[in-house]
Order: C-alpha cells, then sequence, then structure tokens
C-alpha cells in the first residue's frame, strides 16, 4: 500500500489558549489552530476538524475527513489547569490500617494542597473490628463526610493487605449505598487505581485521580460521542502521560495529566533520532507556558514516580517544568521591575492586540508592537490583531510607569520575558557543547536565538510543525496497557497465578481496544522492593530469579503494546564544506525594532524552496514566526525543519 492510499491519522492536543489539529494523509501533513473553548471544550475541538476538512476537501465535510480516518489520537492540558486552578469537585477521605491522616502532609506543599482538596472532610476506620462494628462506623463516616460537602470520596488504607481491607470496606458500603440510587456519592478505592506499596504515594494519586475524574469524564465522553455521529470509524484515543494511547472508558483520569507536553516530548524523542542528536533541550512556548524537557541518548528524562504539584505519585511522568510564561502571559510594572506571570489572559478575553476585552500586556502585544508580528498574517490570517490596542496596553503597564516609549517598552519587556525562560532552562539542566535546543509550540520559535545565546546554545532546531508540534508528536505513540499486581507469597505457583490473571486481564482489555493479546508485543517485569530501593528484573521465562528474601514486597507488571502507524520523518541538513546550501528567496521585507534600532529585515516564507541565509531576518510561516538575530544563519531542508546556528558552526547531518 503506497502512502497516498493510507487511511489518515488524526492528532488533536487540547491546550488552555489553543487547540492544535494535525491531519497526516500520507506523505502530507495538514494542521489548524483552533481558539479553546473553556465553557466547551467538544467545540474548539470540532471547529479545528472542520478547519482542517476545508484545506483537505476545498469545502467543510468532517463526515468524509472522519470516514478517511483510521486513528483519532487526543491530549489535553485541562486536567493540569484544573488542579492548578483548583477548579474540581470536593474530596472526602477514609483511611484506616495505620494511615494516618497527618502523614500525608509531612510538608508545607502537600499541606496546602491537602486543605485545598479535602480541608477537613476525612474520617479514619479502626478495621480490627468484626463486620457489624466496621458497618455502623463506615457509614458515620460517609454521612460526616457527605454533610461537610464532600461529593466524591476516597479510601484508602495502609499496610500489607491493605487492598484486602479495602474491598471489605467496598461490600460493606456498597450495601448501605447502592451506586444506582440518584444521588449516590462516588467512592473510589486507592487499589482500584494503582498497586504501590507507598500507602501515602498510593492515596495521593487516587485523590488526585478523583478530582479530576469528573471535569475529564464529561468533557471526554461528549467529544467521543460527537466523534460517532459524524460516523468516526474507531474510538476517540487517549494519549497518556506515559507515551500510549488507548480508549477514553479504558483510561484513567490522573492518566491525563500533562500529557500534552509528554506529546511535544515524544515528538522531540522522533526528531533527535532522525537528526542524530545526542542532546535535545526542548522549549515548548504556548500561551500560558513554557513546557521544558530533555532527550538524552534517545530517552525522554523521566520520574520513576512522578510530582503532581510537587506531590509525589505512584506513577512514571516524564520530567517536564512548566513555567508561567507564554505569550499570553500578563507583564506589568510592580515596584519599578518588569514582572513577567504566571498569570495569563489565555484565550479569554486573550491578549490586548485580540480586541476580545483583554487589556493586559503580554508578549504577543510586545512583539507586535515590535514590528515582529504581521497583524494581517497573524493566526494564519484568520484572526485580527489590534496595534493600536497592543500599544495602549504596553504603555499602561510597562512604558508609562517606567517612563519609556512604546518601542523601548516593547523591547524591556522581550528581555524580562527571555530572561525567565532562559533561567529556567538553566535551572533544568546543565549546558553541554553538544546540547541543542529545540524551539516549538506558536512562540517558541519567536525569539529562539536570543534565548540560545542566554543559555549557551549554538544550535538551534525549528520543526517545521512547531506550531503543533505536541499534536504532531501524539502520533508516535501506540496503544498500550499496563497490568500490575503484588506477588502474595515469592513462590514459583503464585507466580504462575499472578501472571495467568494478569494476562486474562491483558487479554480483555485489548479485545476492548479491538486487539487480540497475540498480535501485541508483551513485557514482564518483576520489581522487587530490597533495602528500600526498588529493583527491576525482566521476566524471559516466567521463572522467579534465584535468592528473592521470602518476605520480600514483589511487584509483578505486564505491559502490553499494540504497534500502530506513527509519521514519517524527511530531511536533512547539509553540510557547508561538502556542498553550499542554496540561498533562501526573500521577496519582501519587515520594518522591526530590536535592539539595533528599527530596520528592514528581509522576511523569507518557509512554503518557500529550501535555503539558507545569515541574519538578521525573519522567517515566517502560518503558525509562527522566528527573529534571525545578527550572527546567526538559518538552513531551510525540504521537510520544512529549519537549523539555525552561529555563524561559526557547522549544521549536523541526519542519520537517515
Amino acid at each position: 500500500m503506497n502512502a497516498a492510499s493510507l487511511p489518515k491519522l488524526i492528532n488533536i492536543d487540547n491546550g488552555g489558549t489553543l487547540t492544535d489539529i494535525c491531519v497526516i494523509d500520507g506523505e502530507r501533513v495538514y494542521r489548524t489552530k483552533s481558539v479553546t473553548t473553556p465553557f466547551d471544550l467538544s467545540k474548539c475541538v470540532f471547529d479545528g476538524l472542520i478547519k482542517v476538512s476545508r484545506q483537505i476537501y476545498g469545502k467543510e465535510d468532517l463526515i468524509a475527513l472522519l470516514a478517511s480516518t483510521d486513528h483519532i489520537r487526543y491530549s489535553t492540558t485541562q486536567g493540569t489547569n484544573a488542579l492548578v486552578e483548583r477548579k474540581g469537585p470536593r474530596l472526602g477521605l477514609i483511611t484506616g490500617g495505620g494511615l494516618a491522616v497527618d502523614g500525608l502532609y509531612d510538608d508545607e506543599r502537600c499541606a496546602e494542597l491537602f486543605v485545598a482538596l479535602v480541608a477537613d472532610r476525612f474520617a479514619t476506620l479502626d478495621t480490627r473490628t468484626d463486620d457489624a462494628t466496621l458497618d455502623a462506623a463506615a457509614v458515620r463516616a460517609v454521612n460526616q463526610i457527605a454533610s461537610a460537602g464532600a461529593n466524591r470520596i476516597v479510601v484508602a488504607f495502609a499496610g500489607r493487605d491493605s487492598s484486602a481491607q479495602e474491598q471489605r470496606v467496598k461490600r460493606l458500603l456498597l450495601r448501605r449505598f447502592p451506586s444506582h440510587l440518584l444521588g449516590a456519592i462516588p467512592i473510589l478505592y486507592s487499589h482500584e487505581v494503582l498497586v504501590d506499596d507507598d500507602d501515602a504515594r498510593r492515596t495521593w494519586t487516587a485523590l488526585f485521580n478523583a478530582f479530576l475524574h469528573p471535569a475529564m469524564e464529561r468533557f471526554l465522553y461528549r467529544a467521543e460521542h460527537g466523534l460517532r455521529e459524524f460516523r468516526a470509524k474507531r474510538p476517540l484515543l487517549i494519549f497518556r502521560n506515559d507515551g500510549q494511547s488507548a480508549r477514553v472508558a479504558r483510561t484513567i483520569a490522573i492518566k491525563t495529566y500533562s500529557s500534552g507536553p509528554r506529546g511535544g516530548m515524544e515528538g522531540a524523542r522522533a526528531l533527535a533520532r532522525h537528526y542524530g542528536f545526542q542532546r535535545l533541550l526542548t522549549m515548548d512556548v504556548g500561551g500560558t507556558t513554557t513546557d521544558i524537557g530533555l532527550i538524552e541518548k534517545d530517552e525522554v528524562r523521566a520520574d520513576r514516580y512522578g510530582r503532581v504539584e510537587g506531590v509525589m505519585t505512584g506513577f512514571p511522568l516524564c520530567d517536564v517544568v512548566s513555567v508561567g510564561v507564554g505569550g499570553s502571559s500578563i507583564i506589568e510594572t510592580i515596584d519599578g521591575a518588569i514582572r513577567v506571570g504566571p498569570q495569563s489572559v489565555g484565550s479569554a478575553p486573550g491578549p490586548a492586540c485580540f480586541g476580545l476585552g483583554g487589556r493586559e500586556a503580554t508578549m504577543t502585544d510586545a512583539f507586535l508592537v515590535q514590528g515582529l508580528l504581521d497583524p494581517a498574517g497573524f493566526f494564519g490570517g484568520e484572526l485580527k490583531i489590534d496595534l493600536e490596542r497592543a500599544r495602549s496596553a504596553v504603555m499602561a503597564k510597562v512604558g508609562e510607569p517606567l517612563g519609556l516609549s512604546d518601542e523601548q517598552a516593547a523591547l524591556a519587556m522581550e528581555s524580562a520575558w527571555v530572561e525567565k525562560i532562559a533561567a529556567a532552562l538553566r535551572g533544568y539542566t546543565s549546558i553541554t557543547p553538544d546540547t541543542v535546543l529545540a524551539a516549538f509550540g506558536g512562540g517558541g520559535p519567536l525569539v529562539a536565538c536570543k534565548i540560545a545565546e542566554a543559555i549557551g546554545v549554538e544550535r538551534v532546531i525549528i520543526p517545521g510543525l512547531a506550531a503543533v508540534f505536541s499534536a504532531f508528536g501524539i502520533g508516535f505513540s501506540d496503544i498500550g496497557h499496563l497490568y500490575e499486581a503484588l506477588l502474595p507469597e515469592v513462590t514459583h505457583e503464585h507466580l504462575q497465578a499472578v501472571l495467568a490473571d494478569l494476562t486474562l486481564r491483558a487479554q480483555r482489555g485489548m479485545f476492548a481496544e479491538g486487539f487480540a493479546l497475540e498480535d501485541c508485543s508483551v513485557t514482564k517485569t518483576l520489581t522487587m522492593l530490597v533495602e528500600g530501593a526498588e529493583q527491576r528484573i525482566e521476566l524471559l521465562e516466567d521463572k522467579l530469579p534465584p535468592r528473592i528474601e521470602a518476605d520480600a514486597q514483589v511487584k509483578v507488571s505486564l505491559a502490553v503494546v499494540r504497534a500502530i502507524r506513527h509519521p514519517r520523518l524527511e530531511g536533512s541538513f547539509g553540510d557547508p564544506s561538502e556542498r553550499g546550501v542554496p540561498p533562501a528567496i526573500s521577496r519582501s521585507s519587515r520594518r522591526v525594532h530590536t535592539d539595533e534600532g528599527s530596520c528592514d529585515l528581509p522576511l523569507y516564507r518557509i512554503e518557500e524552496e529550501p535555503g539558507g541565509a545569515v541574519g538578521p531576518a525573519v522567517i515566517e510561516e502560518s503558525f509562527f514566526t522566528c527573529r534571525l538575530d545578527r550572527g546567526w544563519r538559518f538552513e531551510i531542508n525540504a521537510a520544512g525543519d529549519i537549523l539555525l546556528s552561529r555563524a561559526a558552526s557547522v549544521p549536523v547531518r541526519s542519520k537517515s
């Protein structure tokens, strides 16, 4: 089957300000953006799909688009935003088995988060009593917590028999509070979320999952039902923060947390592999945040136990740091100094230049005042931006308080904005000679040269799909699940029984995804807790390794992955010592105010034939702009990827 006849792939990344759509049709990629609609998150998704259908068919034809699509993969930052803004249900917590509530907040950050999510809505049960006594105590606990305002309850017990004790309480409460009754309060049990011998970590993971569940459930099922109405061939796949995808019905809410940034990291890993970068530092600049990550030796930097709001959870998370600075970050003068973020105007009302009622100054307004952004071509020409509104906001918030002209104020805003991003990059990792900076997101390329200079990096890669790169990166995921259980006793018989149970669960789970287990890759792992440290061993013959302590805590894991089609990367960069890079084509210029004053810079459109030139210049496509500073050169290859390098630096060659 040739590329032209392959079914399409659709990737969607729902951000706080903009929602990105990327459609892969053979070797061609269509992309667009829609303004995120917080009042109904499914609306911006369908708005974007309708827009991209016009690109493909010349008219709106969502049914034709979905009918010709194999997989739709989706990620969202809404879970991240919900926790940041504390917008979610009021949780209650029932503990037992010796799990003390005050042990859950042993530092200031945990204490603040516990107060925000649970407050005083908690109770403790003594499971050493008989069923009748425990039944009465459990009912009192639920009534007490519900009366205090909880609308979801988490049950979390401690000890090696915590799962059995939680199941005991579940049986009692189901009789007293059957879930089919109207108004029944949902009760979540920590052992149903994950297997983890660390009781506090498991409890926090369950609390986060309960907090995120209602909003994610409402939105994701609404989106899936909408896709079905338009005759989508397959169910919606949710891209998770572990780098894999799964159906909505097979995904827990906490797995959506920070999934958008993970999409960018998967794309960056593919980019590093393609061009042979050993160390790729990523900078994804969106409207609200800048997400920073690292690809080193083909691996995404990750934490075995990822942190949410600084609190350790039981799931791995890629080590992406989100800094409160983006194109829509509020910039103002406080006590004679410029402060950038972390507050953002988001998509509603947006920067002042959007003309939607916003009056705060943002970096988008500053770049417009500098002349770097084209009012007529912004956002692919679909969103007209107002220079005078931008100038008024810049002057009111920065220029007048500091006694600067509008252009001086815009440059001062840029310096503060760049330094905040650069400080975050320097704080995240050391900068080595082989470090390459990847700049993507709508705002990543804008002043990438200046940020690179601030951190001492010599080369910057800007993907041709930079504006939708996280959405594009989702396309490198497969359908995968992880099944885990604790080994009751360290014996061969118990291992076989646990493996048989996990295999049955995997068969059922992958059947629900539409695949047979025989068509999937399966990896079996033992995780042992040895003197407080974890030791992981891959099981190759379903046998226990020698010399395991009889009382060791052992977890058995079954990772199942069904590979699905990925996009292909093309293109390479030349070596000027072997062949010259053809000159780029500039048919116009743009007057931009820089540190060197106002000047007319040549304007290079990425859509033109591949070429290269030395700055200063402006490089632009429909959804992003890059200012090439003096002392830098660029090369655009056949794939549309852009390599920026110091004039004395030699570009890399593709490994492919």
